[in-house]
């Protein structure tokens, strides 16, 4: 086998580099992956805007972490799972025995191994995460639809603990792929949908996933007056955050209705404050709550829609390019244009 891959490396803010780079060798309970497709994310386009990501990435490294592919080798040790074997490899996995992990709350984990690389010929997978969380994938599942696990697990959980019920209201902030996601399940889940959305083209696609009633903020007046009187004068049960810009945090929690909770699912730029009503938050009763990362329980329930065909790649993956194109594309992505994601093509 070849000794070199090509593949995408970081090196700060809006600096990714495509070079040649080794191939990692394996150790015990590893797995070498050829990668046929690596998804774009809001994740990654805030990491090469930053130039880092506090907890997943310090540059210089290999970037990227929404993939799949056929596994190329396997190290030794390794027992469920052989070459030729197609897989989709999950981005992190917790260590199963610390103070959050006998909680059920891994995304929590003291010691969340996570794994970056995904733009290249091949990523290698850590033991931990070939244990824990890498599925084989069935015959009638595409590359790209597998890809997506990741950030529907990351959704799942966040539509989840909100503990929105059938019949609930929610409102999603934010019509990126992940607010296109959280619409989409909490649709799925029998919720009444309203999504609150900037830009032309997110009106049509956010109706196309599922939101009953979409406020466009350039055209409207008040947002949150939109979304109060979309829900005859309460508010809405549930409102998911998924911007991360403090004004949209600030909207989520005027947007709930009394005793509704609001989740901050998006992620603010670190040292970043915001101010909060103290009186709404206590004699309205409003449980605040964020969520962060996923759990191998979501990332198995994310599975499960794909393989049933609920969640479909066809709907997000509205491009395709080869890996030397990958700064180009997150440079359109910056520029706002009307993808929701890519698939880079290491290959070509």
């Amino acid at each position: 086998m070849k000794k070199q891959m090509t593949a995408a490396v970081l090196y700060g803010k809006e600096d990714v580099k495509i070079e040649k780079v080794p191939i990692p060798p394996l150790e015990f309970g590893e797995v070498l992956v050829k990668v046929n497709v690596a998804l774009t994310c809001g994740t990654d386009l805030k990491v090469f805007k930053r130039g880092y990501h506090a907890r997943m990435i310090v540059p210089p490294a290999l970037f990227g972490h929404e993939l799949s592919g056929v596994i190329e080798e396997v190290g030794p040790g390794v027992r469920d799972f052989r070459r030729g074997m197609r897989v989709v490899a999950l981005n992190s996995a917790p260590c199963g025995s610390c103070f959050y992990c006998r909680r059920h709350q891994e995304n929590l984990c003291e010691d969340l191994l996570f794994n970056n690389g995904a733009y290249a010929e091949y990523i290698k997978i850590p033991r931990r995460i070939v244990e824990s969380n890498m599925l084989a994938l069935p015959d009638d599942v595409s590359f790209e639809s597998a890809a997506m696990t990741e950030p529907l697990a990351c959704a799942l959980r966040g539509l989840q603990e909100t503990g929105a019920d059938i019949g609930d209201n929610v409102t999603i902030i934010g019509a990126g792929p992940l607010g296109l996601m959280l619409m989409q399940v909490a649709k799925l889940s029998g919720c009444s949908v309203i999504a609150v959305v900037k830009r032309d083209e997110q009106v049509s696609a956010a109706k196309r996933f599922g939101a009953d009633d979409v406020v466009q903020i350039a055209k409207t007046k008040d947002p949150v007056e939109a979304v109060v009187h979309l829900t005859e004068g309460r508010g809405s049960d549930v409102v998911i955050e998924a911007v991360g810009r403090p004004q949209a945090w600030q909207w989520s929690v005027d947007m709930v209705r009394r005793g509704g909770v609001a989740n901050f699912f998006g992620g603010c730029a670190a040292g970043t404050k915001v101010e909060l009503d103290t009186n709404r938050l206590h004699y309205s009763e409003i449980s605040l709550k964020a969520t962060f990362h996923h759990t191998p329980e979501t990332v198995r329930k994310a599975f499960a829609l794909i393989t049933e065909k609920k969640i479909k790649s066809t709907d997000y993956v509205t491009g395709e390019a080869p890996l030397s194109k990958l700064k180009q594309v997150l440079q359109q992505m910056l520029e706002r244009g009307s993808q929701i994601k890519t698939a880079i093509i290491p290959g070509h």
